[in-house]
């Protein structure tokens, strides 16, 4: 996949996460199918934009936490987004593999601090929400048209 595609797939990603909030909507997603294995190809070198991709992944698990102590609507958006990334990039199963445990053990490791919804709680949804926005521009930026 090119990079110009990530690119625009990351920002669609967060528009539609960042709408979603706005406007409380929420609409399943399909679950992607895997690509079948390619036979005696050595595996892809991951793209240039690959940590970006991978602090994503914690990012969207960290939100996905904390909007949930938080009761928010939209607590199970960033899954859902972290699943619509992974189909975009149709990555190899090992990529799979790695863009999920960085969600897992962001959501795992927030999960250990953050139990109710707190002040702290709310400052490092915001955070985390203007970064994954940042990473996201920065990736089109870099990557895309």
């Amino acid at each position: 996949m090119t990079g110009r595609v990530i690119a625009v797939s990351l920002v669609a990603i967060m528009l539609a996460a960042t709408n979603a909030i706005a406007q409380g909507d929420r609409k399943p997603h399909a679950p992607a199918e895997p690509a079948p294995p390619a036979v005696d190809a050595a595996p892809p070198a991951p793209p240039p934009y690959e940590p970006q991709l991978m602090r994503l992944a914690e990012v969207l698990g960290a939100l996905h936490h904390l909007r949930t102590v938080c009761g928010a609507a939209d607590a199970d958006i960033w899954r859902d987004r972290l699943a619509a990334l992974i189909e975009a990039e149709a990555p190899s199963p090992d990529r799979r593999d790695r863009l999920a445990g960085a969600f897992n053990a962001s959501f795992r490791t927030w999960a250990r601090s953050y139990r109710s919804c707190t002040p702290s709680a709310k400052l490092a949804i915001d955070r985390f929400l203007g970064e994954a926005g940042r990473i996201a521009e920065d990736v089109r930026v870099r990557y895309g048209p």
